[in-house]
């Protein structure tokens, strides 16, 4: 009896694709759902790697010519109002206020100082929230995917158990597809529920480290353009 049982167990298909077939529907669904996530979380994980290394590449670039010494008049009318990188635009939001500061006789208008950091904080909260876009994707995923899966569990279980009772059989062969097929969705949680924490954390420290960046940058030009002011 039990060779007759495990030769039943050898002939069932246990590859990802006949589970992934022979699962129930919602099952399936849930299945789908964690696939999807796992994709859209590496898509933004590869995108973010990307735009972090591509940000800090920029602020160094800029640092080196924000610090060679050339006038910052010079700097600003070569760069314009609007331009690309994020340094240069929190750059450019202080020295739009300093100009718009000066009165037509030459004289600053009363609460420039103010106004100037004002301006470049508003400028780092917008570069902040576009760094950070998307991260609170990867903590929906890293949060929930585990659950989600052991949902499809519980359900893939609940149906094994129902087909053991319909059939009055506890062969391997009939217990053994329907519990491999409930574990799968609890792998495919954690599989994408893993990466996307990991990620997350780490993004989340590389995002503050270049908006701390920034910060420090908008300390020192504001420093610059108040010695001019007392001078």
């Amino acid at each position: 009896m039990e060779a007759e049982t495990l030769a039943l167990a050898q002939e069932v298909d246990f590859s990802l694709w006949a589970l992934f077939a022979r699962a129930t529907l919602i099952v399936k669904f849930v299945m789908l759902m964690l696939i999807v996530a796992s994709f859209w979380a590496w898509s933004i994980i590869v995108q973010k790697l990307l735009a972090y290394r591509q940000a800090r590449e920029e602020a160094d670039r800029f640092d080196r010519r924000f610090w060679s010494g050339d006038p910052l008049d010079e700097l600003f009318d070569e760069i314009g109002p609007e331009p690309a990188g994020h340094s240069e635009r929190i750059f450019a939001a202080g020295m739009t206020e300093w100009r718009r500061s000066h009165r037509n006789d030459g004289g600053l208008i009363a609460g420039a100082t103010a106004r100037i950091d004002r301006s470049m904080d508003v400028a780092i909260a917008k570069e902040a929230e576009g760094l950070q876009n998307g991260l609170q994707v990867l903590a929906t995923v890293g949060s929930t995917a585990p659950f989600i899966g052991l949902f499809g569990t519980v359900w893939g279980i609940m149906n094994a158990f129902i087909e053991i009772a319909e059939q009055q059989n506890t062969n391997l062969a009939v217990v053994a597809p329907g519990i491999a097929e409930a574990l799968l969705a609890t792998g495919l949680g954690l599989l994408a529920a893993i990466p996307a924490v990991v990620f997350y954390n780490k993004l989340s420290a590389d995002s503050d480290r270049i908006v701390a960046g920034y910060e420090a940058f908008a300390d020192e030009f504001a420093t610059i353009l108040s010695r001019q002011l007392d001078s």
